[in-house]
């Protein structure tokens, strides 16, 4: 059997583990204006991303987003999953095609269509000053609410075809035996649906808040020059200032915090499921 999954293997280890390898090395080298980089083996990369109060507040920013668009992307997917793993109509395949569907669209003609949406003459500023509730446009593009926003909009369908995926594993004939023993719908939600959905929940959780963490074009176009996340900071080490160690570093460590937030949370969730 061995054999079978060689390909895939060397695969991985071409295009993932060797370029993997190579920045670990590159993050220990050193900085240099003229040369670029000296080669070294030294920590003083890391140990200046840890130590600088600018990149503290990115990894703190970063790690905001990705929990708030992780928390919000459950509690949107999760019915709209529901709806879809329960229907049983002639249009499920069409409904899960649409459901798809966003995936089709790069993320940049997506972030496009947020700024035509949420700027000063976007469409909702325009309607609510044509209504009469504002006179002035607000203030929707490049904040956070926006980047928020537009990440959720990526990550949802990711979360909706995984949670419908464990839902239908759940037999319809538990939540109406519920049902008819006198339990009301939220009790049947509560004690039912969401302790077998768990796995689903973190699956779905653990693939979102890797997005999150790791997006790049919809916190650069909808959250503008000031706000900083660290995928952009880590493009800008390597293409604007060219300090490839550095760049190395910041990686490492966003990659480092990503499997450490992610073991935690499926580890919690995990312990939910098995108490459930």
């Amino acid at each position: 059997m061995a054999i079978f999954i060689l390909p895939a293997g060397l695969l991985v280890c071409a295009l993932l583990v060797v370029p993997m390898l190579m920045m670990a090395r590159i993050s220990l080298n050193q900085y240099d204006a003229t040369s670029l980089m000296i080669e070294a083996l030294t920590a003083q990369n890391y140990l200046r991303a840890v130590a600088d109060p600018y990149y503290q507040r990115v990894l703190a920013t970063t790690l905001g987003v990705a929990l708030s668009c992780t928390v919000l992307t459950v509690l949107l997917a999760f019915p709209a999953a529901y709806w879809l793993s329960r229907m049983e109509s002639k249009w499920k395949s069409i409904v899960t095609i649409l459901t798809l569907f966003p995936l089709l669209v790069g993320n940049v003609v997506r972030s496009a269509g947020w700024i035509a949406l949420l700027g000063n003459d976007g469409l909702i500023n325009a309607t609510l000053q044509g209504i009469g509730v504002t006179s002035a446009p607000l203030k929707l593009l490049y904040t956070p609410g926006a980047v928020i926003i537009g990440i959720v909009g990526v990550v949802l369908p990711y979360m909706v075809l995984t949670l419908s995926a464990v839902i239908e594993g759940i037999p319809r004939q538990t939540e109406e035996a519920a049902a008819n023993l006198g339990a009301r719908p939220l009790t049947v939600f509560a004690r039912i649906v969401l302790p077998l959905a768990t796995p689903g929940v973190a699956a779905g959780s653990v693939l979102v808040f890797i997005l999150c963490m790791n997006a790049y074009a919809t916190p650069v176009l909808l959250g503008g020059p000031q706000f900083q996340m660290m995928a952009p900071a880590v493009y800008d080490q390597f293409s604007r200032v060219s300090n490839w160690p550095f760049g190395a570093a910041l990686a490492f460590i966003l990659l480092i915090v990503t499997l450490f937030m992610t073991a935690i949370g499926s580890a919690a969730l995990g312990r939910r499921y098995r108490a459930a």
